[in-house]
């Protein structure tokens, strides 16, 4: 095997010496494809935590560095670099959300780039001694078809558009770099070269996967996927050396296992995980195998995909059948794995990464999907695509050479098409806040995002709009009998406030306090007696309110009043 591999790759080399100049133009079409997200604001989910309430960002110096990796971190996760990347780009831009959106799209279009490279050391592994070195065009032409399908695949507009997942296309940064220092090392040694240059790429794997870790865990799976590709294409497990190999993967999974234990802890003291008693493990199960059934579905037919999919109070029958599908294909996948490799190597590799963020390890609130999750699992589905488009190429040239040529190419480039004009759609629907949660509205409609909707209204001023959200939100939230429905009286009477209806605000902050009495409700309350004239009262809320004001703030059920 390490013959024909080194063979493979000398033809490779010699024909195709420069990798680099196809990594970048890779890299320059991606984010030509994503220049229309610079004109995208921030939107009202997460980028408050992160971005615009986040004190932490503003300040670069030794008291940064030691909240960033030491306090506890928004919403329950360790993200130091993510930290370090956003207080940078505040440095520069402070709040102007085109600095962090350049800096999103620049990361993302490296990371295309980086997709040429793996997809070249692993293509020397699967096309090793066939005619595919042999054709000018198509060597190249496979490897920048597989990083564009990573970079301008429409579910990657969530993770690059999204201004608070800079920690997704970071952490991308950062594992795509240890995937390809890992594979530069199974060559160096398969080759035969000196110690040093071997074990220098394997601890620059390592350390890439630590910097990913810090970025954001989603690369805690690194292992896995490793021995993954271990199996194919690098054909590197057999019986003797299994020990080996699982020895090799040892410090991956102790690096991933103090994250996953660190975040852990941090959920747990935070209480954000639901319990069986909320959400048993069979009702897990299913809504799991759910989403494993739609994440596949995004992928391949990516359209229609929106920002967020609420998880049904009640499970549908057919999260069953989707899940039990999911479970068959699955297993007749591994089944044939070697009569198919590709294909079992695309599957597991697009689940493993995936496990994690499936309702098996549920916290806060549920979603059915969200797309930025298929950020690292679609990296070697994409590569094996291309892979897969190269070999039926060669089969077809076999007999129709010009209808390989004209006809795989042109579907080819249709494809691409499409994904680069259903991209630039689902760029506008982060254009703002009021246009993503109106397109959840028009599609999923759900209580919550009337409410997100609604706070985009009142910051643009429009306070009808805002009342009308705020209602149709708080009629589900009563429906469901949601213990946080005063929340949204609350809210509601804060947007009747800015618009000077003093008397129905009052209204909405009495069926509040009655639930909820909070000072910052009392403040309020002053405010709209004060609006109403009577200011004897007014100054009794004011005295009940202490020193609470300024604007509404979300209060979770069970949480003290005082």
């Amino acid at each position: 095997m390490s013959d024909s591999s080194g063979a493979g790759k000398i033809k490779v080399r010699e024909k195709y010496p420069r990798l680099l100049p196809l990594a970048v133009v890779a890299a320059v079409i991606c984010f030509v494809v994503y220049l229309r997200a610079l004109s995208c604001d921030f939107v009202n989910w997460e980028d408050q935590d992160y971005i615009l309430n986040n004190q932490g960002i503003r300040m670069l110096d030794r008291d940064f560095f030691v909240w960033a990796f030491t306090t506890a971190p928004v919403n329950s996760f360790w993200l130091p670099l993510t930290y370090l990347s956003l207080a940078l780009d505040y440095h520069f831009w402070e709040l102007n959300p085109v600095g962090y959106h350049l800096s999103n799209i620049l990361l993302h279009a490296v990371n295309t780039g980086l997709v040429v490279l793996i997809a070249d050391a692993l293509f020397r592994k699967i096309f090793a001694g066939q005619q595919l070195w042999t054709r000018r065009l198509l060597y190249p032409g496979t490897l920048l078809l597989a990083a564009l399908l990573f970079g301008i695949h429409p579910t990657k507009v969530e993770a690059v558009v999204w201004a608070s997942e800079r920690k997704a296309v970071l952490n991308g940064l950062f594992t795509l770099g240890s995937l390809y220092c890992y594979l530069r090392y199974v060559d160096l040694l398969e080759s035969g070269h000196e110690k040093g240059a071997v074990w220098r790429s394997y601890l620059l794997s390592l350390v890439l996967l630590l910097l990913s870790l810090m970025a954001k865990p989603t690369s805690v799976v690194m292992a896995a996927m490793l021995l993954v590709l271990d199996w194919y294409p690098l054909k590197r497990v057999r019986r003797e050396n299994l020990w080996r190999l699982l020895a090799e993967k040892l410090p991956y999974l102790l690096l991933a296992g103090a994250v996953v234990a660190f975040t852990v802890l941090l959920h747990a003291q935070k209480e954000n995980f639901n319990p069986l008693s909320e959400f048993p493990l069979g009702v897990r199960a299913i809504a799991a195998g759910n989403g494993v059934f739609e994440y596949f579905r995004i992928m391949l037919f990516p359209v229609g995909i929106l920002p967020y999919y609420d998880l049904p109070k009640r499970i549908p029958q057919l999260f069953i059948v989707k899940a039990v599908i999911v479970c068959l294909v699955l297993g007749g996948v591994v089944l044939w794995r070697k009569r198919a490799p590709l294909l079992a190597v695309g599957a597991v590799s697009f689940v493993i990464p995936i496990i994690p963020t499936l309702h098996f390890f549920a916290g806060g609130a549920q979603v059915i999907l969200t797309s930025r999750y298929t950020y690292l699992p679609s990296l070697l589905p994409a590569i094996v695509a291309a892979a897969a488009v190269a070999g039926g190429y060669e089969r077809i040239a076999a007999r129709w050479q010009p209808l390989a040529k004209w006809g795989v190419t042109g579907l080819c480039g249709l494809l691409l098409v499409f994904y680069g004009v259903e991209t630039q759609r689902l760029i506008v629907v982060w254009q703002n806040s009021g246009t993503m949660w109106s397109k959840v509205i028009e599609h999923h409609a759900f209580d919550k995002a009337y409410f997100f909707r609604a706070l985009y209204y009142v910051d643009a001023g429009d306070y009808q709009k805002a009342v009308d959200d705020y209602s149709t939100s708080l009629q589900n939230a009563l429906r469901d009998g949601q213990p946080d429905a005063f929340n949204l009286y609350a809210f509601r009477a804060e947007a009747l406030l800015k618009a000077g209806r003093y008397a129905e605000a009052l209204a909405d902050l009495d069926a509040a306090i009655a639930s909820f009495p909070h000072r910052l409700y009392f403040y309020h309350r002053g405010l709209a007696l004060q609006g109403l004239g009577r200011s004897v009262e007014a100054a009794e809320a004011f005295r009940r309110a202490g020193k609470a004001k300024g604007q509404m703030y979300w209060f979770p059920p069970g949480s003290s009043p005082s």
